[in-house]
């Protein structure tokens, strides 16, 4: 089944929406102009292995998951000043107390 994120951001009275379906494909021109970044920053994501990328290495595909991580990579970089190997393990970090939040819930249930 697939899932859609939604998100809503007020920022000085403005609010704004976000709707994202994770099952959405995006070229790497798309998914670096609805990330906001450049399509080489988005390059160094995969090389990091922050994102990971289906298709072909010469037309890498990415999901709406990775268009989550890519937004959450960069403000993780952005306000830690972080590069992106420390980027990387503080994703990976937020993953695993994610996952272990889960399987806490469902023992609970």
């Amino acid at each position: 089944m697939p899932s859609i994120h939604y998100r809503e951001i007020v920022c000085n009275g403005l609010n704004e929406a976000e709707i994202i379906d994770e099952q959405c494909t995006f070229d790497l021109t798309h998914f670096a102009q609805v990330s906001g970044q450049s399509p080489e920053w988005i390059l160094q994501l995969i090389e990091y292995d922050i994102i990971s990328s289906s298709g072909q290495s010469q037309q890498p595909l990415f999901s709406g998951i990775d268009l989550i991580r890519a937004r959450r990579a960069y403000r993780l970089q952005r306000d830690f000043d972080a590069s992106l190997s420390a980027v990387a393990v503080m994703l990976d970090l937020i993953d695993e107390v994610q996952l272990l939040r889960r399987q806490l819930r469902s023992s609970q249930s």
